[in-house]
């Protein structure tokens, strides 16, 4: 069967990259801009919030061993989808929690989705489903990030390792073995 493709925003994308990396099924994940209105931005036009566009991940999965459901269940408990237009310290529509659904099955499973984080917190879920628009990669240097350089910027190190923790407690099946 040929791969999917899921497209979820959820704060810093170099933070949600790290988390997705590490499920079995998935097969890539690309950060890049998405949900905005400016053609081919950079990293400095949306971090400017002008662009409209979220920092989002790019997700290829094998459906035959992870469901899109599942990414999506994943995402919503490593990251915040109570927090409007930010993440932590990230502030801005660029950091908005967000899915992306690529067609109509993916859509119903994000409904889906965001009614079960729902029932896990008190406050309300602010996560929004818009329309998948033109997807636009990332810069090379913001690619496989924590492999590389987020092993030293202290944004990461303070950030990424209680999502990794996250992922293994609630999904420890779903986790690459080492």
């Amino acid at each position: 069967m040929a791969n999917e493709y899921a497209v979820i925003a959820g704060g810093c994308f170099w933070c949600v990259e790290a988390v997705f990396k590490d499920i079995k099924g998935v097969e890539s994940v690309e950060s890049g801009y998405t949900g905005g209105a400016r053609p081919n931005p950079t990293y400095e036009q949306v971090c400017s919030g002008a662009t409209g566009h979220a920092e989002a991940i790019r997700v290829g999965f094998d459906p035959e061993q992870v469901s899109y459901g599942d990414l999506l269940d994943i995402s919503f408990a490593t990251h915040d989808p109570t927090q409007l237009n930010r993440q932590g310290n990230d502030i801005g529509t660029q950091y908005r929690s967000a899915i992306f659904p690529a067609n109509k099955e993916q859509n119903a499973e994000a409904i889906a989705a965001i009614e079960r984080a729902q029932a896990d917190h008190s406050d309300p879920v602010v996560t929004t489903i818009e329309p998948l628009k033109e997807w636009y990669p990332a810069e090379d240097y913001h690619q496989d990030y924590w492999a590389g350089a987020g092993q030293r910027n202290g944004f990461c190190l303070a950030v990424i390792p209680p999502k990794l923790q996250k992922l293994r407690k609630k999904f420890a099946e779903k986790v690459k073995e080492s």
